[in-house]
């Protein structure tokens, strides 16, 4: 089985963001960039698969040259190949069509991604990935197995989980539950040595006209001031809540 699973380059989450040239460009000084976590319950899913079926594992990712440490570390944790399209992400449709390409030419057999990235959180490319290559696709997913090309999946809803099943080729895209925190992999020295020897392939991206583009960034509004009410004070609670909350 040949697995490809796609990676996000993504501000770490205790970053503190700025942006740039009158809010047009994120600022990336003093930023420190991780695999998306989403996207690392699925390559840990794939090692999984790596090690108990004897799948192989490609990871890609859509980026500039300061992505490549993101993909190094990917293959530290253990995947065998690593592709980058030379393109800066543009918007979803873009990154899709770059690894539909991929896709087609691979001959993958399953492509994992993450249900979103956490910087945009726009949650389409796997699906629109999905429509474009024609692969069944899996949104949400806690839960897979494969055997042969026989597929199971469970995948979480509004107050559960939903059991499905499908078949190969086909494209997941993962979150926590499809593996747990407890079982992700920190690089250890051998595989950070192991990862310099693996193949990094720089592919030049397809032409497309971009269906969107940024104008501008904002921050959040700082929050407010916070009012103490006293325990017995209810009235000036009630207050509070409906004229300047309105909340109720």
């Amino acid at each position: 089985m040949k697995i490809l699973v796609c990676i996000s380059h993504v501000p770490d989450t205790t970053s503190k963001i700025n942006f740039t040239e009158n809010d047009t460009q994120f600022d990336t000084n003093g930023v420190q960039f991780v695999i998306n976590p989403y996207d690392e319950f699925s390559l840990t899913r794939a090692m999984w698969f790596k090690e108990k079926q004897g799948a192989s594992v490609t990871v890609v990712n859509v980026g500039n040259a300061t992505t490549e440490p993101t993909l190094r570390k990917a293959l530290a944790i253990g995947a065998d190949a690593a592709i980058r399209v030379n393109a800066s992400a543009i918007d979803g449709l873009f990154v899709a069509k770059q690894l539909a390409e991929v896709v087609k030419n691979g001959g993958y057999d399953l492509v994992l991604a993450g249900r979103e990235s956490i910087d945009y959180n726009g949650g389409m490319v796997p699906g629109m990935l999905a429509s474009l290559v024609d692969f069944n696709f899996v949104n949400g997913c806690v839960g897979i197995e494969v055997d042969g090309t026989a597929v199971s999946l469970v995948r979480e809803i509004d107050g559960g989980n939903e059991t499905h099943s499908s078949t190969l080729p086909m494209v997941v895209a993962g979150q926590k539950g499809i593996v747990e925190e407890s079982d992700l992999r920190i690089p250890n020295m051998r595989g950070i040595m192991m990862a310099r020897k693996k193949p990094l392939t720089v592919l030049e991206p397809l032409e497309i006209e971009n269906a969107t583009a940024a104008q501008s960034y904002e921050k959040p509004a700082p929050k407010g001031a916070v009012k103490l009410v006293a325990a017995d004070n209810i009235d000036e609670l009630i207050n509070l809540l409906h004229n300047e909350a309105k909340v109720i």
